[in-house]
Parts: C-alpha cells; structure tokens; sequence
C-alpha cells in the first residue's frame, strides 16, 4: 500500500515522503491517526505541485538548520551526576542533554536527539537531527558531581 505521509513518522519517513506499508499498518493506524493519506495518482499531483512551491522555503530551513548545527558543534557540554564510582545513581538520557542545550541557547526537542540512555561516568556521543538532511554528532561529557 502506497501512502504519502502528513508528518514525520518515527522509523518509516519525513513529512510528504511516499512510502510503501503493509495493507494493516496503513489502513488500521496510519490513515486513522492522520499520519498518511492514500498515494492516488491525484494525491501524488498535488503533492509534486506543493514540492515545487517548497523548495525554496526549504533552501533557507536548510541554511538555518546548518547555521545552528555549526554553534552546537563549538559547544563542550558536560552534564554533572551524581554517581558512586564510575556508574551514575540514575540515568542521562535525550531530555537531559536537551535540557543543556536549552541552557545554551539551543531549543531543540528531546524527540530530535538519540543517545540512549546512559548511566556510567565517561564521554559519550549523541545523534541530533535539525532536519531531514542535516544532521549532527554532539561529543558530551558526564563527570560526577562534586560533593
């Protein structure tokens, strides 16, 4: 089944992408959730006339996301925890690295970053998407926090 997706869709595509799905993923949760909408030849016309009208809005997105990416890759964060020895007593995951970025002046939602969740001391890498063709590797740092 082919379907033109509304909106991104974790693991299957961006926004206006066509994607094909099995018939039950399509019909029971994609179509119903207002995900996607059926890739009739019509659909596909009006979704090729929008591309087009697009594409320049899009060059300036990409500009953006690329201007944001360069001051994120300039920044050394290190996130503080407390930890007994080298494991953590808790957990660092996506929201809190989003939560430093949002101290630093970056406000980019923790759905956009992929790290995992982490629970030893050490230096570690996380995944942030800014956009579909944008995308950026984040060195942190976890570091124990000082009694």
């Amino acid at each position: 089944m082919e379907l033109i997706l509304k909106q991104d869709v974790q693991n299957l595509g961006f926004k206006d992408d066509v994607v094909t799905v099995k018939n039950g993923y399509g019909r029971n949760y994609l179509i119903p959730q207002g995900f996607a909408v059926l890739a009739t030849p019509s659909a596909k016309k009006v979704l090729a006339e929008n591309l087009k009208q697009k594409a320049h809005k899009e060059a300036k997105l990409i500009a953006d996301a690329k201007a944001i990416a360069e001051a994120i890759k300039a920044l050394e964060i290190k996130i503080t925890a407390k930890a007994g020895g080298d494991k953590l007593f808790g957990s660092v995951t996506n929201a809190d690295i989003a939560a430093v970025l949002e101290g630093n002046g970056h406000a980019i939602e923790k759905k956009f970053i992929t790290s995992g969740i982490v629970k030893r001391l050490g230096k570690y890498n996380a995944t942030v998407r800014l956009h579909r063709e944008v995308v950026v590797e984040l060195p942190y740092e976890i570091v124990a926090e000082q009694a």
